[in-house]
């Protein structure tokens, strides 16, 4: 009997003009690596959204679109309610083709050339390129970690918040790379902070859907105080972003025109992708059952890594990420040169893995490995990996 979600099952996207794939060589300058590399998944997308696509594939016709209509909105409300018992204003929901492009419209409309923008590192380097390039300087708060996981000293980001220069902080929730959920308290406190300096927030919440431990994600929207925007999508939990599409809550009324008139208007970008508005429609009414399987399967993958890499490696320690399927795993502790851990992998092992100083030099020694594959994928990085790792005498 066919298992209803067969995650185990390896897909050959190899021809597909998949970046990872595909395209590998353009990072990590040589072909045919096997790649845990950018945060997309090597899983079909779930039944339900594919049965949607296929009615829309065989409708024929793919006209103009729109996506401020009811089947849209009140999906999206119906998932944040359902998942995390919040409820949004249907008014208040904006719709782009990213979640980066949203951040980087309202990084612009923010803030000025010059203006300090407060992200936590490590960071995702998207972060770093869309600041970097629009001029505006990156005021980084480290994240510190003891036993309890990653935290931030919230003394030193009261310090960076109140600096005049600082404008926006912006959030990375569940955090990319390291995988941390934030606390109701943690949240809590940024907020009163960011009221305080009159400081604005922007929330990436790409990830929220995909949280593995015991804990809780909390939308920003649920603790916000000063002016804020938060910005999600079902591109990274239900795998569709070559479907491209995002969505987010812009709560001032002001504000929001100003965004959808840029986008319209200023950039160009009136009509939604159709096959993306009714994936997200698919997702968030009938996807739930295939997203808590995924995740059980991720977890299980993360664990089994865990047990791998400690089997191999005693003094790593390393333990699963609160969410994500990115593993940040450590590796100073077995003091190797990131620089010639990267040459044993791409040159030798024949596999592409993201080097920790991707995302901030502070970062270096660290790896950022994709885990949404099937186990048997990862099975194979993780021996090539531990290959490396004792061909440099670790």
């Amino acid at each position: 009997m066919t298992k209803p979600f067969d995650f185990g099952q390896a897909i050959d996207r190899r021809g597909s003009y998949c970046t990872q794939w595909d395209f590998v060589a353009d990072r990590f300058g040589a072909p045919d690596l096997l790649p845990f590399t950018i945060s997309d998944m090597d899983f079909a997308v779930a039944p339900a959204i594919r049965d949607t696509l296929q009615q829309r594939l065989d409708h024929g016709v793919f006209g103009y679109s729109r996506w401020q209509h009811s089947d849209f909105l009140s999906a999206i409300c119906h998932w944040m309610q359902t998942r995390f018992s919040a409820t949004p204003d249907e008014s208040a929901l904006v719709y782009a083709p990213s979640v980066i492009y949203m951040v980087a419209q309202m990084v612009r409309r923010w803030t000025a050339p010059g203006d300090e923008v407060l992200i936590h590192t490590p960071a995702y380097d998207a972060f770093y390129a869309l600041l970097t390039a629009s001029q505006r300087q990156i005021l980084a708060q480290p994240l510190q970690r003891d036993a309890r996981g990653w935290r931030c000293d919230m003394q030193a980001l009261e310090q960076k918040l109140a600096r005049p220069g600082c404008k926006v902080m912006l959030l990375c929730s569940p955090h990319n790379p390291t995988g941390k959920v934030w606390t109701r308290d943690e949240l809590t406190q940024m907020a009163t902070l960011c009221e305080r300096y009159q400081v604005r927030v922007i929330s990436d919440e790409i990830h929220m859907d995909m949280v593995m431990a015991d804990v809780v994600h909390l939308p920003w929207s649920e603790v916000a105080r000063s002016d804020w925007a938060l910005f999600t999508s079902a591109s990274k939990s239900f795998n569709v972003p070559a479907l491209t599409g995002a969505w987010g809550i812009i709560p001032d009324p002001a504000e929001r025109q100003a965004f959808l008139r840029q986008m319209k208007a200023a950039d160009g970008l009136s009509s939604p992708a159709v096959l993306a508005v009714a994936a997200h429609i698919a997702a968030y009414r009938h996807g739930a059952p295939w997203l808590d399987a995924l995740r059980d399967y991720l977890r299980a993958n993360m664990q089994w890594l865990a047990q791998r890499l400690n089997g191999a490696f005693p003094q790593l320690g390393w333990q699963p990420p609160q969410a994500t399927y990115l593993a940040w795993i450590d590796l100073n502790p077995l003091g190797v040169d990131e620089a010639a851990l990267q040459q044993q992998l791409i040159q030798r092992q024949k596999v592409a893995i993201m080097p920790g100083s991707t995302y901030g030099d502070a970062s270096r020694g660290f790896l950022r490995l994709n885990a949404g594959c099937p186990r048997s994928k990862l099975e194979d990085g993780a021996d090539r990996l531990i290959a490396a790792l004792h061909a440099l005498g670790v």
